[in-house]
């Protein structure tokens, strides 16, 4: 009985209940949630930690920012449920609250734009060397989509744009970053799409926030390039995977364009077929489709590998 006295006592305060309805619109920050209660910011982590420590919110720390979700579903959904068929549909609080909230979306959609603004020169510069990124998004969801796409983890999110593309073809998406910068754009940019269901979390890709087995499908798109050591990313994104899970890396194929370390702090130049084979094989997948986008002075390719059920990992350096 102590944990469903834990989480009713939980939720014996106005406030808390306020957060949690705030939370099932979106993940906020402590202090975003204190802009919308109107309450000051220790105040509103204590009612966080209440919620926390009864399983009703999940708090993680990302630079200097700490952002709060709703809990575990098996927890939280029946309350939901309760709630909903509770819940006095006038209540005035409850949409002044969701007012609020819509000018938190709004400044997060504010400072989107101008960290894009600032940044656009340089992706485009890049993107003008390849084929044109619809194309590599076709290729994207063409080649995930026919056996389904489950769990899916996105390694290096960014701004959410592969959340974005395949969060509806998912069962559940969460996407990892080591940059709170690029974690407060990919929230910004998933609230504008709607998918208000993603969870986002800051964690680096040789150690991932997750435990193994916990995806069906994990995606490096345009980040192994930035890897000191490509092996172990992939080994790391091979262990989130179940029994045939699957590995996508998009990336560049081999290529000597040397100013892209300088002006865009790539560290390898693009992969070739043998190197991923050898990677896959180290990380126990199995290959199972290569796709290439030409077109441009870079080429894009899709690598895919599967999770074997007997292969067993060997030790490849990078």
């Amino acid at each position: 009985m102590t944990p469903l006295l834990d989480i009713f006592r939980a939720l014996a305060d106005p406030t808390r209940l306020r957060i949690v309805a705030l939370l099932r619109a979106m993940e906020l920050s402590v202090g975003e949630l204190a802009q919308v209660l109107g309450q000051s910011q220790p105040r509103v982590s204590r009612h966080v930690k209440i919620l926390t420590d009864a399983g009703l919110a999940d708090r993680r720390k990302e630079g200097a920012w700490v952002f709060v979700a709703l809990g575990d579903r098996r927890v939280v959904e029946p309350l939901l449920a309760a709630a909903d068929a509770w819940t006095d549909r006038d209540d005035h609080e409850a949409t002044a609250d969701l007012d609020r909230l819509a000018a938190v979306r709004a400044d997060r959609a504010v400072a989107a734009e101008a960290w894009f603004a600032e940044h656009a020169v340089e992706w485009d510069a890049i993107r003008s060397l390849h084929v044109a990124e619809s194309e590599v998004e076709a290729a994207t969801v063409a080649m995930l989509a026919e056996r389904g796409v489950g769990r899916l983890v996105d390694i290096g999110t960014g701004t959410g744009r592969m959340i974005e593309l395949l969060a509806p073809l998912a069962q559940r998406a969460i996407g990892v970053d080591r940059s709170p910068e690029m974690l407060r754009m990919a929230r910004s940019k998933l609230s504008e799409a709607g998918l208000s269901g993603v969870e986002l979390r800051q964690g680096d890709m040789y150690a991932l926030p997750l435990a193994p087995g916990s995806a069906d499908t994990a995606i490096l798109h345009q980040v192994l390039h930035y890897a000191q050591q490509p092996a172990a990313a992939i080994a790391e994104a091979a262990r989130l995977l179940s029994r045939g899970g699957r590995l996508l890396i998009v990336d560049f194929a081999r290529h000597e364009r040397e100013e892209l370390r300088q002006r865009a702090a790539h560290v390898r130049l693009g992969f070739d077929d043998a190197q991923l084979a050898t990677w896959f094989a180290a990380a126990g997948l199995v290959p199972d489709g290569v796709q290439e986008l030409a077109g441009g002075a870079l080429t894009v390719k899709l690598w895919l590998g599967r999770k074997s059920s007997d292969a067993v990992p060997e030790r490849i350096a990078a």
